[in-house]
Parts: C-alpha cells; sequence; structure tokens
C-alpha cells in the first residue's frame, strides 16, 4: 500500500468526504481530500466500553492504497459477515453519550450557501445519528423509555437550521482575527462561536488532532454580488451565536455568574471586489447582547409580557465587568454601548436606570482608556410621529461609533502553488489593537466626512500603478459598538443595519470603489443592505424567540399601508407568545444537551424530572425573600385570567441546564478548556419549568416618582446630544414627536398596555378600515381573546 509524499500529506490535512464502513466489533472510517486522491482511516471499537476508543492510522493512502486496503479489512472479517457499507457523509459533528452506549452524530448532506477567498462555506441539510454499539454488545439502555426520550429531546434541535461551516476557512473568527492572528486546529474550537465544541471534545482529545471534525457555527450566513459603479463587490453579512449561555428567550435573560450574556451574537460584513484574485479586503463587526445584569422573566401562558424581575444578588456588578473584560478581550477598545430600552415604560426603565448605574459604577473604578462609552436612546419614543427618521438618527451615531473604532482594511497575498490552500495572507501586518497610528493616513476629523480616509487613491489612480497594487497600511478595527434592547432582536436590529450602512459606504471608499464614504438611506444599495439585515433580524429573532423579527421601521421606509404594518406585527406577537410558552422548554433541553450544559447520569434526576423556573437560569437557586430581588415590574398584557394553578405536563418540565463545566477524565494536558460543563450539577443546576405569573396584589409596581426620573430620551458619554436630537428632523417633525401618539407601535406595545390617547388614535385608524367592533377591541386593549 503506498503512502503518500511529504506535500500531500498537507494537502490531504483538509479531509472533506468520508465512508463509513461496519463490522461486528469495529466501525471504519475513511476521509478523503476534495479530489480524493488521498485517504486517511479511523476505527472506532464497537464494544460497550465507558469511553470512546477511537484509532487513527499514521499512514496516508493513494487512490490505490485506499482500494487494497478496503479489500484486506474486508478479508480479515470474513468469518463475521466482512465489512459492509454504511453511508457516505461530509463530517463528524461529534458524540454524545445519555445512560447507554456512544452515538455518532454525522453530515450526511450539505449545500454550499457561499465562499470567502475561494473557500467554500456549507450549510447542513441532514444529519444522522449512529449507534456505536453492536448487537452483541448493544446495553439494556438502547431501548429503554428514558434513553429513547435523551434522543428524542437531541433530535428537537434541527441542525438543519441554520448551521454552517468551512472546511477550510475558520468561519467562526472575524476576518481580522484570521488574517492577523492566523489560528488553527484545536484552538479554533475553543472560541465563543463554535457550537459543537463539546461534542467533539472526546475524540479531539483521543486523537490530539480536529482532521475528522467539523466546526458547526449557529447563525447567520448570506451573500450576493453588489454592482457598483460598474464592478462587481461581494458582500457577506454573518451572524454568530455564542455557545456560552445560550438558549430561548424567556429562558436565558440577562448575564450569569461567568459575565456571559443571554443572545451574544457577533455580527461581521465583509466586502471585496469579485474577481476571481481579490487583492484588498475589508470587514466591520459588531455586538449584541441581553442586558448584562442579573434579570430575569418567568415564562407563562397567559401573559403576552410577563413580569421583569431585576435581582440584587451582584450588587458591586462583578458579572457585568466580567462581561465587557470579555468584550474587550475579544475586540479591543473602546467599547460602545447602544441602549436602546424605553425611558417611560414600567418593565424597561428599571432595566435601564440600572444598567445606566452599572456602566458608571464600572467605570468609576476603571482607567481612562477602559471607559465604557455608552449611549441610552429610547427608540420607541423617538419613533414617534415618522418611525424612519430614527434611521436618520442611528446613522448619525453609527457615523461617530465608526469613528471610534475604525473598520479593517488590508491587502492581501494572491495565492501562489502550495500556498492556495491558505489563502488569503496579510501585507504590511500590524497588532491589530495596537496598529501604529503614523502609518495609517486615515482621518481622525470625522470619519462619516468625504474625505479619502484611508488614504486610497481611485480606481484611475490603481490603473496606472504596477500589476501588483501598492502597497497600503492596513486599518484595524480597534473595539466595537454593543446595541441591545430588551431582547436584542426588532430594535437592535434596526440600529445593526444603520451601523452596516454607515460602514459599508467606507469599506466600498476604502476598497476604491465609491468616491465618498457617505451612503445615504435613499440609495440603492441602502435598500439592498437592508433586505441583508432583515433576513438576519428574522433568522436570529426565530431562533431566539419563535417568530421574525418586528420590522416596523424597515417596512415604513418601504411605504407599506399602516393596517399591513399592524396587522404583521401582531401576528408576529401571537406567534412569538405561542413559541415562547408552548415549545421554548423542549427547545432549551435540546440545547442543554448539545452544548454539554446537561449530562445524564444513572442515579442523578433525568431532565424532565427537575422543576425549575426561568428565574433561576443565572446557575444559582434564588432566595425569594428578603432583598434577593427587586420587585417585578407588572405588565398589563394579561390574555387570560391569572390563574395559580401549575400548568400540567411532562413535555414543559425540562431542565434547563448550568454552565457546563470541564470533567477530569477530559481535561487535555496541551490546552486549559474553559470551566463551563459541571460534572456534579445538583449545587448549581438550573431549571426551566413553566410559572405562571403571579396574582397581581403579589406585585409592587415602581413608583411613578422613580419612572419620572427617565423622562430624557437619552443620555451619552462620548456624543452631544441636542446635536444628535437636530439629525435630520426638522423642528416640526420634533415637535410632532413629543405630542403626538405613535401611530406605527408595533403589537407588542398594542397588547401589553398603551395609554388612553394612544388607544383613541389607533381605533380611529382602524374603524377607518371599517372592521368589526370586536376586532378593533381586541387589538387596542389586548386584554382577552374572548368578549
Amino acid at each position: 500500500m503506498a503512502t503518500a509524499a511529504g506535500p500531500q500529506e498537507a494537502e490531504a490535512a483538509c479531509l472533506q468526504s468520508f465512508e463509513l464502513y461496519e463490522s461486528e466489533s469495529r466501525f471504519y472510517i475513511f476521509g478523503t481530500n476534495s479530489d480524493k486522491t488521498l485517504w486517511r482511516l479511523l476505527k472506532i471499537d464497537r464494544s460497550e466500553t465507558p469511553e470512546l476508543d477511537i484509532d487513527e492510522c499514521s499512514t496516508i493512502y493513494t487512490q490505490t492504497g485506499y482500494q487494497e486496503l478496503l479489500e484486506g479489512l474486508d478479508a480479515d472479517h470474513r468469518s463475521t459477515g466482512g465489512l459492509k457499507f454504511v453511508t457516505k457523509f461530509y463530517g463528524i459533528i461529534g458524540f454524545v453519550k445519555f445512560l447507554g452506549p456512544f452515538y455518532m452524530l454525522i453530515i450526511t448532506e450539505l449545500r454550499k450557501i457561499g465562499e470567502i477567498f475561494d473557500h467554500p462555506v456549507y450549510h447542513v441539510t441532514k444529519t444522522s445519528m449512529v449507534e456505536l454499539a453492536n448487537s452483541k454488545y448493544r446495553s439494556s439502555f438502547l431501548c429503554s423509555k428514558d434513553e429513547n426520550r435523551y434522543k428524542k429531546i437531541l433530535n428537537t434541535l434541527d441542525l438543519r437550521k441554520d448551521f454552517f461551516f468551512s472546511y477550510s476557512y475558520p468561519i467562526m473568527r472575524s476576518l481580522q482575527k484570521n488574517l492577523s492572528d492566523p489560528q488553527e486546529g484545536w484552538s479554533l474550537y475553543e472560541t465563543t462561536f463554535v457550537w459543537n465544541e463539546f461534542l467533539t471534545r472526546r475524540i479531539r482529545i483521543c486523537l490530539r488532532s480536529t482532521l475528522w471534525t467539523v466546526p458547526l457555527v449557529y447563525g447567520f450566513f448570506k451573500q450576493d454580488k453588489f454592482v457598483i459603479s460598474g464592478k462587481d463587490v461581494m458582500f457577506t453579512l454573518i451572524a454568530r451565536r455564542s455557545r456560552h449561555y445560550a438558549g430561548t428567550r424567556y429562558l436565558k435573560r440577562g448575564v450569569n455568574k461567568k459575565g456571559r450574556v443571554a443572545n451574544d451574537v457577533e455580527t461581521e460584513q465583509i466586502v471585496y471586489e469579485a474577481v476571481p484574485r481579490p487583492t484588498e479586503v475589508s470587514s466591520v463587526v459588531q455586538n449584541r447582547g441581553s442586558i448584562p445584569l442579573f434579570w430575569s422573566q418567568d415564562t407563562s401562558k397567559l401573559h403576552i409580557k410577563p413580569d421583569i424581575i431585576l435581582h440584587e444578588k451582584d450588587k458591586n456588578y462583578e458579572a457585568t465587568k466580567l462581561h465587557f473584560e470579555n468584550l474587550r478581550k475579544r475586540y479591543g477598545n473602546p467599547i460602545i454601548i447602544l441602549n436602546l430600552i424605553k425611558t417611560r415604560e414600567r418593565r424597561e426603565s428599571i432595566l435601564r436606570r440600572a444598567f445606566d448605574k452599572a456602566i458608571r459604577i464600572i467605570n468609576e473604578f476603571d482607567s481612562e482608556e477602559n471607559h465604557l462609552r455608552f449611549l441610552h436612546w429610547d427608540l420607541h419614543k423617538n419613533s414617534q410621529g415618522k418611525p424612519t427618521n430614527v434611521l436618520d438618527v442611528l446613522l448619525k451615531v453609527a457615523f461617530r461609533a465608526l469613528r471610534l473604532t475604525d473598520f479593517f482594511y488590508c491587502q492581501v497575498a494572491p495565492p501562489s502553488g502550495s500556498e492556495t490552500a491558505h489563502w488569503p495572507a496579510l501585507l504590511n501586518s500590524h497588532d491589530p489593537y495596537c496598529c501604529d497610528e503614523s502609518n495609517s493616513d486615515i482621518s481622525q476629523e470625522d470619519i462619516s466626512g468625504s474625505s479619502d480616509s484611508s488614504g486610497n487613491g481611485t480606481a484611475e489612480d490603481k490603473a496606472e500603478t504596477s500589476e501588483l497594487p501598492q502597497l497600503k497600511p492596513p486599518i484595524f478595527q480597534k473595539g466595537v459598538l454593543r446595541t441591545n434592547c430588551i431582547d436584542c432582536l426588532d430594535r437592535t436590529n434596526v440600529a445593526q443595519y444603520a451601523y452596516g450602512l454607515a460602514a459599508l459606504g467606507h469599506q466600498l471608499h476604502a476598497l476604491g470603489c465609491v468616491e465618498s464614504p457617505e451612503l445615504g438611506l435613499g440609495a440603492p444599495l441602502a435598500h439592498q443592505l437592508m433586505h441583508f439585515y432583515e433576513r438576519m433580524g428574522d433568522t436570529l429573532a426565530v431562533q431566539y424567540s419563535g417568530s421574525a423579527a418586528h420590522n416596523k421601521i424597515f417596512s415604513a421606509k418601504r411605504g407599506h399601508l399602516k393596517l399591513f404594518i399592524r396587522s404583521q406585527e401582531f401576528f408576529r406577537t401571537l406567534q412569538r407568545h405561542y413559541s415562547n410558552a408552548c415549545i421554548d422548554a423542549n427547545k432549551q433541553a435540546a440545547i442543554n444537551l448539545f452544548l454539554g450544559y446537561f449530562q445524564p447520569e444513572q442515579g442523578n434526576p433525568a431532565l424532565w424530572e427537575l422543576e425549575s423556573s426561568s428565574e433561576e437560569h443565572n446557575n444559582e437557586p434564588l432566595d425569594h425573600t428578603g432583598d434577593s430581588a427587586m420587585p417585578r415590574v407588572h405588565s398589563d398584557g394579561s390574555l387570560l385570567c391569572v390563574s395559580n394553578t401549575s400548568i400540567p405536563g411532562d413535555t414543559n418540565e425540562l431542565l434547563n441546564g448550568a454552565e457546563p463545566d470541564v470533567s477530569n477524565e477530559l481535561q487535555s494536558p496541551q490546552v486549559e478548556l474553559e470551566n463551563e460543563i459541571s460534572p456534579t450539577f445538583e449545587s448549581e443546576m438550573s431549571n426551566s419549568r413553566y410559572t405562571p405569573t403571579v396574582s397581581h396584589n403579589h406585585i409592587h409596581h415602581v413608583p411613578n416618582s422613580e419612572i419620572d426620573d427617565c423622562n430624557g430620551s437619552g443620555d451619552s458619554n462620548f456624543l452631544d446630544l441636542e446635536w444628535l436630537s437636530n439629525s435630520g428632523i426638522s423642528s416640526d417633525e420634533r415637535s410632532i414627536a413629543a405630542s403626538t401618539p405613535d401611530a406605527h407601535l408595533s403589537t407588542e406595545n398594542v397588547i401589553g398596555g398603551i395609554i388612553p390617547e394612544t388607544m383613541e388614535s389607533q381605533v380611529d385608524e382602524v374603524q377607518d378600515e371599517k372592521l368589526p367592533d370586536h376586532f378593533v377591541q381586541w387589538v387596542n386593549d389586548g386584554d382577552t381573546f374572548w368578549f
């Protein structure tokens, strides 16, 4: 059997296609490269052992050697039935064990959804779970009710929806990190955004290798070409969801004690010219995440807007500080916070005040260099009158934030020979967070100006240069814009679009595609970009909350009728409520198994036997007496009369596990794995049953005097609010915004207790459509389904 030469061995490192064969005692997996010229062999023991028994053959086989090996293995096992072909597949997702044998999760179908510098990106379209134990060693647990139930729970996490990967490009890292700090192998799986890190841990430790597995990213990927000034420009939008403190809307809120926040998503947009070998590239990254305080909401079938409970168990804001330190390690300084929650609404205002207090306390005891920049800006209040005006304001905020963080731009070396597989490579590299400012031509006066902020020439200038473009210094993004509302979904997505639009103009300008870095909201490219961000927002909203995003402002920008917008918002609210109340517990349980937050063990309570409440998702039991929690902030969004009866049904009594910790036997001597999976979960395991909202006489409202403290529309330490308030809004429009109820209120607010003046305005609008009176009352009062 022939082996491959040295250069071929490097090429074979990227296995992209696999064949699974079985004998009575072993599974054999043959992995090959893209053109099927070189092969590797993996052996998996099928006897029932407490740990995974995997062995990798060190020999690299040619096509002929592979055929000979296959025939030899068949002959070796002929006495027990020979070697049988099982399936072809495209990567190992990982290995999981419940109460019985191990199972191997594999990708059996995929679809190419794009590429980054000739590195294909794939979407998972079909998966399979293969039981490793054979009939001889099959455990009695295999047919047990509990074993089958765990398998069923795990299968409710649909890997065909929004999971993607690349064999050769580290899609879990931003382009700036990949070019300025290249990494490969084990370290890539330890990143925040690889969802199958836990499932692949056993095989990676056994083999000290990552050749056989694919790192899955969960979120959003969309790519398309834009035609700009006669040039084809490739635009890619990526959203990466964090695997830490991950879950569904009401079951994961706020921050945990390790500084991880719920719904933590990194958004990156990449731009380069769509030619065979582009030499320049630009990207920009922004972040969204839950308000980093200890707060929760009870999941309720009875209330569309459950009470918000703010817990006082971290009076020194240590977890909040840890969160921002984590962001600083990821992105550098400055951290810019754009907080879009309401200032006058009872449920949200208490979080607004607490968040502002936390930021100021953290800044007080931190160095000036590490001070958090913030803007508290009530998007809802400022969208009254003409909702699309908020885009003008957010665009101005985006320009100012972009001035502080910059964006990433560099030239890349074209591939040659064996370097093709690792292309691109950064030219004239500098430290990503400490690049020499004296070597950069970027203007610091105002990045929203029309000057050439990157020092780039025009396309005509480039034509006069030699075959290779003139070497220009790279620009590195230093810091990040972090945006949040209550759920980091609807309002947050609008703000992220504005930042993406501001950045896109500068990216295209740096690439020499446009003369001015400013892109207006009326530009055709702005409408194309809006479609990208709207799709991303809908996808992330479905993943976290169960419905598409509330796109009121985008719909208004397109000129949709008010009734159409309100109808769409209304039914999305109902869809979201149904998902949160009836589906999310099962979804959370599947996530807990997949990520290793909960690991079944004989003698310990089963997943579905543990009672829980969404209040306890911060991994510590909460004391409901004394000063452990602040009063609930109540919403009047009841669908039915409140009842104290528990809601039956085993499917709703599923565990929301604690943050996982690494068991000792799985520790690698070479890599220090993060303490995320606890082998003894009794003390820290959080729970997730559905708990009806408590009756009204147990709820303490926030005094009106406290809410009046938030009567301003915003507060900031990095921009002038008076300057911001004059952003493209005439004095007449500002007057209307201050006195006229919002005719475009989302259904979330329609259902959840609205001031009488607003209701009257809405009743008039809907009655103009000649709809039945009971429907008008239902939409505007939001009290019950039946009258």
